[in-house]
């Protein structure tokens, strides 16, 4: 269109054309993606895996992750041939309310583990939009120091509202990490919630960081998740903080003497620190290495990876099943009929059930 400045009886001004602007989108993108991109054989994936290749491990991760049918049987190929590779790693889970400082932690904690030497997978949780579906996977830019380090690697997945599910593909990515030589395997979890079961049946330590000064120590704590931690630490004792958090250290040693003795014999500590000012770190790492030495020494170590990997097995038996049942068309469209029976008071929710599982069992394969 015209400009309507060039009209003649705007005979005195004149408006050139001017240049066509770029495209805001590089047009290469779509190109260099593709290029990038290709697909690997399960056997490629567990050469590039074993020989420690980021790339490599980090799309492998991402057929763990995925839910189309093709993805999961090289993914679950894939796992089965890094097994014999899967090298002794020790496993720990890190939790904690939102706003405890876990990522701050794990970024001064990783630092130190490094120091040793070997080389750290961390495996973090992130908490998907209810609405939206979406993850903001933020965990990496607040691990500034692991983030840039050559010996760590940082995995953020999403939730995607099924905390089992995700779970279940974080128990996977840890034998693909422990098969790429990975010794120290950090999971974090979204906070303090049904997740915590789930990534404690996955790790050998699970360390819960708490607050100080946030007003009574033990509210809304769930005894659940105090008997699960095998070692607590108060974060932010530091400048005027100090004395508030070893008043909480003593609230809940007292507390933990009110919990039954732990399946391994331990008797989980309580100490401060300072992740931000990296203070007290070493004596929490300490703690750590003294757990693992006391459980291997008592056999607990190996008794419970082995009851960890039976876990699993009923776990994933049970998702399957699960979604065989749910996805049937037939089953679908009998849940639909039964509903409307049992929402009109024409049929019992019991007798309902039973007649859909009986057909189920009866008719299905």
């Amino acid at each position: 269109m015209e400009h309507p400045e060039n009209d003649a009886q705007y005979a005195g001004l004149a408006v050139n054309k001017g240049i066509e602007q770029p495209p805001t989108v590089n047009p290469y993108l779509k190109k260099m993606r593709t290029a990038h991109r290709r697909t690997f054989t399960a056997a490629e994936y567990v050469e590039g895996i074993v020989k420690g290749d980021t790339s490599i491990l980090s799309q492998a991760v991402t057929l763990v992750e995925s839910s189309r049918y093709e993805h999961q049987a090289i993914a679950q190929e894939v796992i089965e041939k890094c097994l014999p590779h899967a090298c002794d790693s020790v496993r720990v889970g890190i939790t904690g309310v939102p706003g405890a400082g876990k990522s701050t932690s794990i970024d001064a904690f990783g630092l130190h583990v490094l120091k040793r030497g070997g080389k750290l997978a961390v495996l973090a949780i992130d908490p998907s939009s209810e609405r939206s579906k979406g993850s903001i996977l933020g965990d990496k830019t607040r691990m500034e120091k692991l983030a840039i380090h050559p010996n760590a690697f940082i995995r953020p997945s999403p939730s995607a509202g099924s905390l089992g599910g995700v779970a279940r593909k974080t128990r996977e990515t840890i034998v693909l990490c422990e098969a790429a030589g990975y010794n120290n395997i950090f999971v974090e979890t979204v906070g303090v919630g049904q997740s915590e079961t789930a990534v404690h049946s996955m790790v050998d330590f699970f360390l819960l960081i708490q607050l100080a000064g946030t007003g009574d120590e033990l509210q809304g704590i769930k005894r659940g998740i105090m008997e699960m931690a095998d070692g607590i630490v108060i974060n932010k004792a530091d400048g005027s903080n100090i004395e508030k958090a070893k008043l909480a250290q003593a609230q809940f040693r007292n507390a933990l003497h009110l919990f039954p003795p732990t399946p391994s014999g331990w008797t989980p500590q309580v100490l401060t620190y300072s992740g931000y000012y990296e203070i007290g770190i070493a004596e929490v790492w300490e703690m750590i290495d003294n757990y693992v030495a006391f459980v291997k020494k008592n056999g607990y170590f190996d008794y419970k990876r082995q009851e960890q990997a039976k876990y699993w097995m009923f776990e994933t038996i049970n998702e399957q099943l699960r979604d065989h049942f749910y996805r049937n068309p037939q089953i679908e469209k009998m849940l639909e009929e039964k509903q409307a029976r049992v929402l009109n008071n024409e049929q019992s929710s019991f007798m309902a059930a039973k007649d859909v599982l009986d057909y189920y069992f009866n008719h299905i394969k």
